[in-house]
Formats: structure tokens, C-alpha cells, sequence
């Protein structure tokens, strides 16, 4: 399927209202979370709109709720980055479809990562291999894109607060529009 800006986000807008893998929270509570955090830290817009969008190989087709819990790895990050490579470019789909082997490099490379996550993203991490060996690890973080693909990550982690007030959808609509244009 092709997609565009404003189907993208439509399908947000539509699907968004789904729980977010075993969180408390809806996937587009958990988006804009994301993007929220990506503006406070003074990302670029291709990091905002990865930041928000990071999650929407959960919402193309028919969507992957509950997959993880029955260990099937719908590979979310690979069908996201899909859509929003042809929309956006790599700037965009590259940290989005790194986004998990972030989360893998950080089992491995920091000291109580793994305990810091939530159980939706543990149960997760074990159908999607689990940390990275010190060889995958190494390999991982001299990639482009890599660095931020662990600042999304870290917004990924934090973008979980039940009821925590952001800005709505609309927001983010012209910041994706002008860097459409520029892709």
C-alpha cells in the first residue's frame, strides 16, 4: 500500500485509539508522548515525526495487538519503516526501524536496562531476540541512524504515563507536512 501524510495520519487517528501492547495507555496517547519528548529535547523534525510515528507497523493491515504475548515478532519496526520511508525518507524511517535493535543494544550495553523496561516491552523483547550479543551490539551502533535510534528508544521507554496531558494530533500534522516536502 502506498501512504501518504495524511493517511498516516488517519490510520493514527483511526487505530490510534487501540491499547499499546499490554501498557495502560492507547498507542496514540503513547505517539504523541513520544513526539513530545522528541520537541523538549530540541530534536529535528525527522526525529519528532519518527518519535510519533515510530509505532505505526502496529496499525497498517490489520494491525498486531496481542501478537507478542502469543510469541509471534509481528516485526513492527520493519512494516513501519516501510510506510514512512515512502512519505518521509530514511532520515524518519531509519530510527523507526531500528527502534527495537536500539532496545536490544541496551540490554546489552547499560546495567539495569532490562529491569527498567515495562513488562509489555519485556515481553516483547523475548520474541524479538532477546539483547544483543557483544558482536551484534558493536555491529549495531556503528550503523547509521543508530544514535537515534536509542534516543527514540529512550522516548519509546518514557512515553508511558497514563492521562499525562500533550499536544493533540493537529500539532504535529504541519511539522509532518513540511518535511514531506523536503524529502
Amino acid at each position: 500500500m502506498r501512504y501518504t501524510v495524511d493517511g498516516l495520519f488517519q490510520l493514527l487517528e483511526d487505530k490510534g485509539g487501540r491499547a499499546y501492547g499490554g501498557e495502560r495507555l492507547s498507542q496514540l496517547a503513547h505517539a504523541l508522548q513520544s513526539a513530545e519528548l522528541a520537541v523538549e529535547a530540541g530534536d529535528p523534525a525527522s526525529l519528532v515525526i519518527a518519535a510519533l510515528m515510530h509505532d505505526i507497523g502496529h496499525l497498517v493491515g490489520k494491525g498486531d495487538e496481542g501478537l507478542a504475548a502469543k510469541g509471534i515478532d509481528a516485526r513492527h519496526e520493519a512494516s513501519g519503516a516501510l510506510a514512512l520511508e515512502q512519505v518521509f525518507g530514511k532520515a524518519v524511517a531509519e530510527p523507526v526501524r531500528l527502534h527495537v535493535d536500539a532496545k536490544r543494544y541496551l540490554c546489552f550495553a547499560e546495567a539495569g536496562y532490562w529491569k527498567s523496561l515495562s513488562q509489555g516491552s519485556k515481553t516483547s523483547l523475548e520474541v524479538q531476540g532477546g539483547p544483543f550479543d557483544a558482536a551484534e551490539a558493536e555491529t549495531f551502533i556503528k550503523s547509521p541512524h543508530a544514535a537515534d535510534a536509542v534516543k527514540l528508544r529512550r522516548y519509546d521507554d518514557l512515553a508511558k504515563i497514563v492521562g499525562k496531558p500533550t499536544p493533540d494530533l493537529a500539532t504535529f500534522r504541519a511539522v509532518a507536512a513540511r518535511l514531506q516536502a523536503h524529502a
